[in-house]
């Protein structure tokens, strides 16, 4: 074995074969370890690569592989340490997508495992990188991060990129852990809708009886009695006391 194929057999192939025995993307138990995420028509490499660097700076993950897919796409590769079931690769996808490219039309995203991916439909295997596309006689390949822009809406090689190099640049890439792997999961589900209960209803209380103030219950003959009285009952309102204490003092009386 050759040291890309070392590599790439290191980052994206399951333990055990498919189901023919070939050694697929897809494992014989129906898991992968390789997820793959384009963009397309055009292949804009600004609008991917926010989620080059959100995926490392936000959801704490290694960075994915760089690739040019030798046709029309920029595409993003994820190497998974541990094998994970078709639904749930492709519910981490969706999430990348809602969460960075929303605006973004889905016919531009090619996702791999699709979003059809929890069906019972046979799932297409990933074009493997790098190779020749026999349509239009160019060269997939994956890239450093610095060279994606460079390639414009032109998302190709015209010559075959030489192994050594293409293993070189998967020997810096790290495979996303478990633990890594189900805390971004979670945070790229969407937010559940919460029912907030409505408000029990409070009973209406009995109107409270008119309270008694003493300052009322006379008979007064001094006025500036009845004024003292008021401003100082604690069961009249602070309004009406305040006007008793200014009565007061307009008449000259005391408030002591």
């Amino acid at each position: 074995m050759d040291r890309l194929q070392t590599q790439y057999q290191r980052l994206y192939l399951p333990p055990t074969p498919d189901a023919a025995g070939a050694p697929g993307l897809i494992g014989g138990d129906g898991r992968v370890r390789a997820l793959v995420l384009g963009l397309r028509g055009p292949a804009d490499w600004d609008t991917l690569a926010p989620v080059w660097r959100g995926v490392q700076a936000d959801l704490a993950l290694p960075a994915p592989a760089i690739a040019v897919n030798g046709v029309d796409a920029h595409e993003l590769w994820f190497s998974l340490a541990e094998p994970v079931p078709l639904a749930e690769a492709s519910a981490f996808l969706q999430g990348l997508c809602r969460r960075y490219l929303a605006e973004v039309k889905p016919a531009r995203l090619p996702l791999w495992p699709g979003p059809d991916a929890s069906t019972t439909s046979p799932q297409p295997h990933a074009t493997r990188i790098p190779a020749l596309h026999p349509d239009t006689g160019r060269w997939s390949a994956f890239v450093a991060p610095d060279l994606p822009a460079v390639f414009g809406d032109d998302p190709s090689l015209d010559f075959q990129p030489g192994e050594d190099a293409q293993a070189e640049l998967l020997s810096r890439l790290a495979s996303v852990p478990p633990a890594a792997w189900q805390a971004a999961l979670a945070r790229l589900q969407p937010a559940a809708a919460v029912a907030v209960p409505a408000p029990a209803a409070v009973p209406a209380l009995p109107p409270a009886a008119s309270p008694t103030h003493h300052a009322l219950n006379g008979p007064y003959q001094d006025p500036r009695r009845f004024l003292l009285d008021v401003m100082n009952d604690p069961t009249v309102a602070l309004a009406q006391r305040i006007d008793a204490a200014k009565a007061l003092l307009a008449s000259g009386g005391t408030t002591g």
